[in-house]
């Protein structure tokens, strides 16, 4: 098993992309310490596991939950192989002519600080651990605008520099630090700030999914655990060579516009051409 004896903290373990990672982690035989702010949930990611999961609380947007965190899991254990900063909500959704400090630096201390900060904190237990990794959550909102909320995506990209800067800051250590970018994935991110009743909340994922599906050149929604396995390559001895960049896994739907993939959507040379071509004498 590729992480059989290491130590993996993964925060936002409750749900979605945290809890599918936290279970192929200890599926591959590391101790992991999934953190989160949900009790219920993590009791839940514990369950699903097949491997060895620790508990804790942690609220990422307070920086002395985690340092605690981080000094448990190496206390405990020797030390930390790799952590996963994961946590994560969809943010304030206001525009930037909206939005006001308050709303921008909550989403900036969630998104953006609580990495950085996962980053600094673990760094003391992980120096001398051959093969030390962080992997870093960011997004393909961090390429543009369109698929987030404004404060959203810019903390993403935030996530993205901080990542080049650290690798470039740890390289000393030898710990690598990468990021992965995860497109339309079917997890509660948005949907989950929006109060919704259960009920509702699954007819939302359902349609995200369904709308992914149409918008990317892969034809289905984006699961969990497609990003779990980007994450398990990133922190695995076969990206040993691998350090400051970031890992797109999002269905292609970042590679160009639709008629750029689908045949049946024209583009501006298609329609100019029809246009020279019905303009021609019979």
């Amino acid at each position: 098993m590729r992480f059989n004896g290491k130590t993996v903290v993964v925060t936002g373990a409750a749900s979605g992309i945290g809890r599918a990672t936290a279970i192929a982690f200890a599926a591959e035989g590391a101790t992991v310490y999934a953190a989160d702010i949900d009790a219920a949930g993590l009791a839940a990611t514990v369950s699903a596991s097949n491997g060895k999961v620790v508990t804790a609380h942690c609220d990422v947007t307070r920086c002395e939950d985690i340092k605690a965190l981080m000094d448990r899991a190496g206390t405990e254990t020797g030390g930390i192989d790799c952590v996963f900063n994961n946590a994560g909500a969809g943010g304030d959704r206001a525009p930037i002519d909206e939005i006001e400090p308050e709303g921008w630096d909550r989403t900036m201390d969630l998104l953006l600080r609580s990495v950085a900060f996962g980053i600094r904190y673990a760094v003391p237990h992980m120096i001398g651990r051959k093969g030390a990794s962080f992997v870093n959550t960011s997004s393909v909102a961090a390429v543009g605008p369109g698929y987030s909320p404004t404060a959203y995506a810019v903390a993403k990209a935030g996530v993205l520099h901080l990542t080049k800067v650290a690798a470039a800051d740890l390289a000393k250590h030898q710990i690598r630090v990468n990021a992965v970018q995860p497109g339309f994935i079917n997890t509660n991110i948005f949907t989950a700030s929006l109060d919704m009743p259960a009920e509702l909340e699954a007819q939302a994922k359902g349609a995200i999914a369904a709308m992914s599906q149409q918008a990317q050149p892969v034809a289905r929604g984006g699961q969990p655990d497609d990003i779990a396995q980007a994450v398990l390559f990133l922190a695995s001895e076969a990206a040993g060579f691998v350090t400051g960049t970031s890992l797109i896994v999002d269905g292609g739907i970042t590679i160009g516009p639709r008629h750029s993939w689908d045949p049946n959507m024209p583009g501006l040379f298609d329609a100019l051409q029809q246009m020279a071509d019905s303009g021609k004498p019979a």
